[in-house]
């Protein structure tokens, strides 16, 4: 055999011998792309859904603290959240009212004076001719005025011009009638401006003319040191009185059986029209609370502050307490004590005439 046919077939077996490494290689490579696509395809599939069938072991321990999850899921109602309600602003606590041990009563109020009714002697005195303003309490002047002109029984028919004034007010509407009378019984129970002003125009045709009116009678009843502008008892630095000249004006009002009776109304059933009615409670707790007080007028204003004419009767005496500028946790129980030292009725005494609680709170 020749070099060059030698040559030759050892060129054919390394290529034959390649040619069998690849098709060995192309095998190899054939089955492991088989195998993935078989296991991707077929057997991985299949392993999840039983892994999904067949739940996990869960120990004792955490199947008491975690509940299995239901397979079923339902929407669970919508639940509103519950609107917080803000918390109401605590009320400032008033001071306590004064307390009496006997003996002279101890008053804080600007002004006081306690008398008695039928003799007018004075048991007891501060500030006496201390000129300041005195708010509705002087509405016992007007009234006093009212019931002079007698005719309690007319009719009052009510004006626009009647309606415009500041609180505090029944209210009063335009058109509406009531006689005299029913309305001195209103203005002395529950204080109502727009009842003076009425009350005014129809006894003397203004305010203006009225206040006239209004200051003579204070000085027929001895009070010197005053000066009305309106019969209401709204501000105005041109009206003044003092404790002594309210006193006289009081002792007058006393003295009249009408109005006597008309200060000594707790309760006040008005008529308005059309079957209806109002029921009105009278601004004095004094007289709500003490069955020895029989009645007269409170008042207020910023400027004038707490007001308060008391009367008060038992085993034949009368006395009157006017107590001017207290505060609201004062006025009652220094009118009270006043009461109760003018009659005679030890402290120690005085809850055997209370009737109801003696409140000191809002108005």
């Amino acid at each position: 055999m020749t070099a060059s046919a030698m040559l030759t077939i050892s060129r054919l077996h390394r290529r034959h011998a390649r040619l069998v490494q690849c098709v060995h290689m192309s095998t190899r490579l054939f089955r492991s792309t088989f195998l993935f696509l078989f296991c991707t395809c077929f057997l991985l599939p299949v392993h999840a859904q039983q892994t999904r069938a067949t739940p996990k072991p869960v120990s004792k321990a955490s199947t008491a603290a975690v509940k299995p999850k239901s397979t079923t899921t339902t929407a669970k109602p919508a639940t509103a959240k519950p609107k917080s309600t803000p918390k109401p602003t605590p009320r400032p606590q008033l001071p306590k009212p004064p307390t009496w041990s006997g003996g002279e009563p101890q008053i804080t109020a600007r002004a006081a004076v306690l008398f008695d009714a039928n003799t007018g002697k004075i048991l007891y005195a501060k500030n006496r001719d201390m000129q300041m303003p005195v708010a509705s309490t002087q509405k016992l002047l007007t009234a006093l005025v009212v019931c002079d002109a007698g005719n309690l029984d007319r009719r009052v028919t009510i004006t626009e011009a009647d309606t415009q004034v500041a609180p505090t007010k029944l209210p009063l509407r335009r058109g509406e009638t009531f006689t005299r009378r029913q309305l001195i019984d209103i203005l002395l129970v529950k204080s109502c401006n727009d009842v003076a002003a009425a009350l005014a125009r129809d006894n003397a045709g203004s305010i203006e003319a009225f206040s006239t009116r209004m200051n003579v009678r204070a000085e027929r009843t001895g009070a010197r040191s005053s000066h009305f502008i309106n019969p209401h008892g709204l501000p105005d630095p041109l009206q003044y009185s003092t404790a002594r000249d309210m006193a006289c004006i009081a002792r007058a009002a006393y003295a009249n059986p009408v109005l006597r009776r008309s200060m000594a109304t707790r309760t006040l059933v008005v008529p308005r029209g059309e079957g209806r009615t109002v029921t009105l409670k009278n601004t004095n707790r004094v007289l709500h609370s003490y069955s020895f007080c029989n009645g007269m007028k409170t008042g207020y204003t910023i400027a004038a502050g707490r007001c308060l004419i008391s009367s008060a009767s038992l085993n034949g005496r009368d006395v009157i307490a006017v107590v001017l500028g207290a505060q609201k946790h004062t006025v009652w129980h220094e009118s009270l004590y006043l009461l109760a030292y003018g009659l005679d009725i030890p402290p120690e005494r005085l809850s055997t005439y209370r009737v109801a609680p003696l409140n000191i709170g809002e108005e």
